[in-house]
């Protein structure tokens, strides 16, 4: 699927699309890839990825979230692990259950975004957003606790792969 439209930001509009992505993610973009970045917008059918220095990082729906591809994010943020019965449906893009959680790492606020990971390979199966802080979800018994926004095999993380390869 090649690309239908590739364009490069601005510097001025590059910085700000970073700025706003690293106040999300929780991790400082500059840092991690230096003063001077080239940011560009690659845009297939229904699907606008965002690639900083030619990786693909990010996308973006009503605001910028990570792809599942950006290894750098995913090795520090906070994850939750489930059972091997939920991945099935997280990989569908279900939202995570509260009896399927086997353990949360590190701590994060209500609303903020977590990995969800397998409880036995450790892999990395989907993004989420918190419905509760990480001590509520550690206590939450029953019901949804983490919207899916992103998930192995969807739009964003094929076109994602596309872009790697």
């Amino acid at each position: 699927m090649p690309a239908k439209k590739r364009y490069s930001l601005k510097t001025k509009e590059a910085k700000q699309v970073l700025s706003e992505a690293s106040q999300r993610f929780k991790i400082d973009l500059d840092t991690l890839f230096g003063s001077k970045v080239n940011v560009d917008i690659v845009e297939f059918e229904n699907v606008q990825i965002y690639t900083v220095n030619s990786k693909p990082i990010m996308f973006k729906t009503e605001g910028f979230l990570p792809l599942l591809h950006f290894t750098e994010y995913i090795q520090t943020a906070p994850k939750i692990t489930v059972d091997m019965g939920a991945i099935p449906f997280v990989c569908k893009g279900a939202n995570v259950m509260a009896p399927g959680i086997r353990h949360v790492e590190k701590e994060f606020s209500k609303g903020g975004l977590v990995i969800i990971i397998d409880e036995k390979h450790g892999k990395t199966l989907a993004l989420g957003e918190s419905m509760f802080n990480s001590t509520e979800v550690r206590n939450t018994k029953s019901g949804p606790v983490i919207k899916t926004l992103h998930y192995v095999s969807d739009k964003y993380w094929n076109t994602a792969k596309l872009l790697n390869e």
